[in-house]
């Protein structure tokens, strides 16, 4: 095992995106005096977040609709992201988000399992730009993390397609888009937290100290003559074990902020020890 570096904080990138938490569609509910016919929605309580806060209530409430957007379509104008939803019940029977429902049905809208079942194991990730923080923590703990400070949108998207990656953001408009095939909202706003929320909802087996938290590479151990040039004086008087990232190189052993780091590695195998309990 292998402590590594300090965990620093990153300043949080920041980008114009159209189609962002707070924009809602045509058939938002705070529309008034509409013609079109209407659904009655309810929405579990943990997805109010999305939702306007006049609008996060356990009874059903009535939305308008067209006559002919799917589900999914109108779940989305209303704020909530698909990928935060469990399976969908119409008038008490399941339902895809392709579907069109009759008007006037009763549409429940149920939070996604804790657990949640995937179609990739171990589960890996892709991290948008606010988020490196949270990255590092992953790693740090033996989960696959890639991120970048400067991705823009659809070339987060096309990797986290390609790679087979689940998305992690709190961008709300992301999440939305069409061509996104695993995403997750990241709930939270200290990296701690983050993680907690992360290794809840899907339970990856953790493996600490065996990722590079500057790159995710895997880290393998090396003798400490072959690093001897990379090291601090201090470093090589003091200590004897280390490894190295097998991609980019850099040196990590038992240092000083060990008690910091085990903390962390600590919190989460007690998370991950309650979720896949």
């Amino acid at each position: 095992m292998f402590i590594l570096a300090r965990l620093p904080g990153v300043a949080a990138a920041k980008r114009d995106r159209s189609g962002g938490g707070s924009r809602t569609g045509p058939g938002g509910w705070d529309a008034e005096g509409v013609s079109e016919q209407q659904l009655s929605i309810r929405f579990d309580p943990q997805l109010w977040l999305f939702l306007p806060p006049r609008r996060r209530r356990a009874e059903a409430r009535p939305a308008p609709w067209d006559g002919t957007s799917s589900l999914g379509h109108v779940v989305q104008s209303l704020g909530v992201p698909l990928t935060e939803t469990g399976t969908l019940t119409v008038d008490g029977r399941p339902a895809l988000p392709s579907q069109r429902p009759p008007a006037g049905a009763t549409v429940d809208v149920p939070a996604v399992r804790r657990p949640q079942a995937l179609p990739v194991s171990p589960p890996r990730f892709l991290l948008d730009v606010h988020l490196g923080s949270l990255a590092r923590r992953l790693r740090l703990v033996g989960v696959s993390a890639r991120y970048s400070n400067d991705a823009d949108d659809p070339d987060l998207v096309d990797l986290a397609n390609e790679e087979g990656r689940i998305l992690l953001t709190q961008d709300h408009g992301l999440l939305k888009r069409r061509n996104l095939h695993l995403g997750a909202y990241v709930r939270g706003s200290r990296p701690d937290d983050q993680l907690a929320d992360v290794l809840e909802r899907f339970a990856p087996p953790l493996a600490p100290w065996t990722r590079c938290t500057a790159c995710d590479g895997p880290l393998v151990p090396v003798d400490k003559a072959e690093i001897a040039q990379q090291l601090r004086p201090g470093t090589r008087r003091t200590y004897d074990t280390f490894a190295r990232c097998s991609s980019c190189g850099r040196p990590y052993w038992h240092g000083a902020h060990t008690r910091h780091l085990e903390a962390v590695v600590d919190a989460a195998a007690r998370v991950s020890a309650r979720s896949t309990g």
